[in-house]
């Protein structure tokens, strides 16, 4: 006794199965040796997952270089638990990271520092500007050595003000990158 053929139920599971998505899936039924294939926006479709999976694993660059850097470590700590957004740990090399995280003050000598090791990262690369010193060069601002704002250097995305911002801001603003990445918007944000 011959089975019946299953070639209808797998198209329409495959086309159940990519609903989830809410993007325009075109399907067509092919024959080729007696198995329906799905053709059709496959790499729109493959673009949305892995920018979902981008977005949930962003890879931190710790450029902690005055007081901001303690509420950066504390968001890393288990009270805030940096790893709900795949933050698990700081990259020390800038070729693993995707996101920089500039926590303090950037003085002239840093700033070239700052420049090079933003030029190391991989595309799509990110800046977060935390803290009042390097959104704007903070109380030193009319230093003769300090950059006045990282965004002078290098371009930044994400700015969290506060002196010191709490770890709470860094995580709202981390959560503001992953919306960047998963739409594929870029803007400038400011969190607080």
């Amino acid at each position: 006794m011959d089975s019946p053929s299953r070639g209808g139920d797998t198209l329409s599971q495959a086309r159940h199965e990519l609903d989830w998505l809410n993007d325009e899936v075109v399907v067509s039924e092919v024959d080729i040796v007696n198995e329906n294939v799905i053709a059709g926006k496959l790499p729109a479709v493959i673009k949305k997952v892995l920018g979902w999976g981008y977005g949930n694993s962003t890879w931190p660059l710790g450029f902690g270089i005055a007081c901001c850097a303690i509420e950066m470590m504390a968001a890393c700590s288990s009270k805030y638990d940096i790893a709900r957004f795949g933050s698990e740990a700081m990259r020390m090399s800038p070729r693993q990271a995707d996101v920089m995280i500039v926590a303090g003050t950037v003085n002239e000598k840093m700033a070239v520092v700052v420049r090079r090791l933003y030029d190391q990262m991989s595309e799509p690369k990110f800046v977060i500007a935390m803290g009042a010193c390097a959104s704007n060069g903070g109380p030193y601002w009319d230093t003769y050595n300090v950059v006045d704002g990282v965004h002078k250097v290098v371009p930044v995305d994400v700015y969290v003000p506060g002196c010191p911002p709490r770890p709470e801001a860094l995580l709202q603003a981390l959560m503001e990158i992953q919306s960047m990445i998963k739409t594929g918007k870029r803007g400038l944000v400011t969190k607080g």
